[in-house]
């Protein structure tokens, strides 16, 4: 257990803000290279915005729909004050102090495409009365595709075992447990990593969030480029439609990071760009 400083959080506030820039980068170069059904339209570009939070802090939406994404948003926030009463007891180091400070990226891109699966990844460091980090990435394919979810783990395998042999067993099943939508009893796509609390110290555990924010700006990408330009069928598209109403299922029942915006008084806009720009519920009758 530790408890960060001033230079501490500031230094975790702009590898954020530098992860957001290259990750937006490389989106907008896959935008200008895209040679996929929908050419035809020009290439996205994000629009970024930004926001205040009354409390204090704020943070800027950064999101970019385009021809190859459908709609993906690369956000960062730094927020800080006093929680709530009755949400402080859920925070760690947060029952008799309610002063918190917390920043972090959080992504999530949708695409045209249902060959090419939605991603989700976030990290963060917060801070109450102790520090800690906390993020992960997972995969959700609209068509399952066994090598796409090989590329995703080997890549998170790899970064976590750089840090700690144990990281990816035990983050791997975090994700699993977590990304898991109990009232359907199915998991929401095909996981990655989770983690949460990591307080070892700052230094370790600021290196570890960093490799993960790397390794995600690396593999997604490559993901992406496997099968960008690949035609699909109606019945695929309606299929990866029906799959986002899990996506919103799970956002909305049991998303922490939500649920910690939302508490905080986030900017709601911020908090749900997660969710899809279509999405479908058949109907059972």
């Amino acid at each position: 257990m530790y408890l960060s400083t001033k230079n501490q959080r500031l230094e975790t506030q702009k590898w954020f803000e530098v992860l957001r820039d290259q990750i937006c980068s490389s989106f907008e170069k896959l935008e200008q290279n895209y040679e996929g059904p929908k050419q035809s339209m020009p290439p996205g570009k994000f629009r970024q915005k930004k926001w205040h939070r009354e409390g204090g802090g704020g943070g800027e939406m950064s999101i970019m729909e385009g021809r190859l994404f459908e709609k993906v948003g690369v956000n960062i926030s730094t927020v800080m004050g006093e929680l709530s009463p009755e949400f402080s007891k859920q925070i760690p180091g947060a029952e008799n102090n309610r002063k918190f400070w917390a920043s972090g990226i959080s992504l999530v891109a949708h695409m045209w495409s249902p060959h090419i699966p939605a991603v989700h990844m976030n990290t963060r460091h917060i801070a109450t009365t102790r520090s800690w980090f906390g993020g992960g990435a997972d995969l959700t394919p609209m068509i399952i595709n066994t090598e796409d979810k090989e590329l995703f783990h080997n890549a998170f395998r790899s970064a976590c075992n750089k840090h700690d042999d144990t990281y990816y067993t035990r983050f791997k099943e975090w994700c699993d447990d977590y990304f898991y939508l109990k009232h359907r009893n199915e998991p929401r796509g095909v996981g990655g990593i989770f983690y949460d609390q990591l307080a070892n110290n700052f230094e370790a555990d600021f290196n570890f969030t960093k490799e993960v924010g790397s390794t995600f700006a690396s593999i997604y990408p490559a993901i992406v480029k496997r099968h960008m330009n690949k035609t699909w069928t109606k019945k695929e598209r309606q299929a990866q439609l029906v799959k986002r109403g899990r996506y919103v299922e799970f956002n909305l029942l049991y998303d922490r990071g939500t649920l910690f915006g939302l508490q905080t008084g986030g900017n709601v806009e911020a908090i749900l760009m997660s969710l899809p720009p279509a999405v479908a519920w058949p109907s059972s009758i």
